[in-house]
Order: C-alpha cells, then sequence, then structure tokens
C-alpha cells in the first residue's frame, strides 16, 4: 500500500465547506482575521532572507511558492499580486475547483493542484518557499507530510509552518473556546491528540535537513478584533526553516 498524508474524513470535513472559503463572515472567518498576521510575516522574511526590494510594486517576481493545504486561496491570490509564480495545493478536489475559480474571477493566473505535498515531492517539483500553514494537525502520518515538505524546499530556500501547540491552554481556546462557545469554527475541526509542539516540529524540520530560523506565536486581541505576533506560543505559532543553498 503507498504511504500517504491523507485523511479521508478531515478532507470531506473541508470539502463540504468549500463554498464557504471567501466568505469574510462564513464558516472560515477566522482564517480571513488571522490572514493580515500571516502575511505580514510572510513578506517580512521573504524581503529579508531573498534580498527584495519592499519599495517595489511585485517584491515577489521570479520567486515560486508552494501553499499546501490551500484551501480555497486566500494566501494564494495576495502573495499571486505581490509578483511570486503560486502553486496551491489541496487534497480536497472541491476546495482546488472554488479556489480556480474565484482566482479567475479576480483575474490572477494561479496553478491550482488536487493533490499532496508527496506527490508533488515525487514528482521531483522544487519551490523558493514553502507555506504548510494549519495543515499538519489535518493530515496523517505526519513524518511523511513532514519530509515530503522539506523536499519540496530548494536548496537556500524556507520554509513556514502554522498550527496548533498541544497545551491545555490550547484545548480550552482552540477547541472549547473557539468551536464550543465562540462558534468560529464548526465543532470538531480540531482534534487536541493531533496537535504537535514546537519542540515536535523542529524536531521533524531538522531531521529532514532544514535549520529552524525563528518561532512565532500568534495571540488574538479582542479589544481591537485582530490577530498579533507573540513570544507566547501556547496556543496557534509559526515555525520558520531554511534550507542551506548549495
Amino acid at each position: 500500500m503507498t504511504a500517504t498524508t491523507i485523511n479521508d474524513a478531515e478532507v470531506e470535513k473541508f470539502g463540504k465547506l468549500a463554498e464557504e472559503w471567501w466568505n469574510p463572515d462564513g464558516k472560515f472567518k477566522p482564517i480571513h482575521k488571522f490572514n493580515p498576521v500571516r502575511l505580514a510575516y510572510i513578506r517580512e522574511n521573504v524581503l529579508r532572507h531573498f534580498e527584495r526590494d519592499g519599495g517595489v510594486m511585485r517584491p515577489f517576481e521570479g520567486l515560486r511558492i508552494l501553499d499546501i493545504g490551500c484551501g480555497g486561496g486566500l494566501l494564494c491570490e495576495p502573495l499571486a499580486r505581490l509578483g511570486a509564480s503560486v502553486t496551491g495545493a489541496d487534497a480536497a478536489e472541491r476546495n482546488i475547483a472554488i479556489a480556480r475559480l474565484h482566482a479567475a474571477q479576480s483575474g490572477l493566473d494561479i496553478d491550482y493542484r488536487a493533490t499532496t505535498s508527496e506527490a508533488l515531492a515525487a514528482a521531483g517539483e522544487s519551490f523558493d518557499l514553502v507555506l504548510n500553514m494549519e495543515v499538519v494537525e489535518h493530515v496523517d502520518n505526519v513524518p511523511l507530510y513532514m519530509k515530503s515538505c522539506a523536499d519540496l524546499v530548494r536548496p537556500g530556500g524556507m520554509m513556514l509552518t502554522a498550527t496548533i501547540n498541544r497545551t491545555a491552554r490550547a484545548y480550552a481556546l482552540a477547541i472549547v473556546g473557539a468551536e464550543y462557545v465562540l462558534r468560529w469554527l464548526p465543532k470538531g475541526t480540531h482534534d487536541w491528540k493531533k496537535f504537535l509542539t514546537p519542540e515536535e516540529i523542529t524536531a521533524l524540520i531538522t531531521r529532514n535537513g532544514m535549520r529552524v530560523t525563528d518561532k512565532v506565536g500568534v495571540v488574538y486581541h479582542p479589544l481591537e478584533d485582530a490577530w498579533k505576533k507573540s513570544r507566547d506560543l501556547e496556543v496557534n505559532y509559526m515555525v520558520l526553516a531554511e534550507k542551506a543553498a548549495d
């Protein structure tokens, strides 16, 4: 049997919500709220790492970026507007159909594929930046998934992993609070047992030939209704890693 990272139940769950992706007040409202802090962090580090001029209209011109588990394309579209050649991959075909339609309506050329990280790696694909955002907690075979993501990074490239820590506080906020009290997310969106700690993510990254260069938390500020970077990694966090140049 071929090894796979696909969790059929997770794919079906998000596929059923596909039409909601671009509704800022719909089921994916938290991701719309989350996007500004993610994009700012990506932009800041891409400009630094690839020595790009942030003052030009399309500073990511010439860079190839993969968003694995792209959903409806909420990250792909702004990255394409920054000039990157963007590939969005998702195991849920309905997500890809919605992403393609929205990109066409927006006049954006984005390469959307209904596929997996391991299939892309097996095909020999490579990218300057691989985005692994809020996906690792939804896949089967996490070691294979993280290996394939790392394999997709070109020498001299970067990978950004975002997920949720496996702490009591994360259970209280990301599951009880977000799914049952505030109802930001549908019940059953997350399984606490599948959350990974920053140390576990770091070990998986370094095992696959990359070096972690930054870890940052992301915390919700209710009075501002905004997510911001933080030193607090107890709930949501991001891990940035680089692969050595040849």
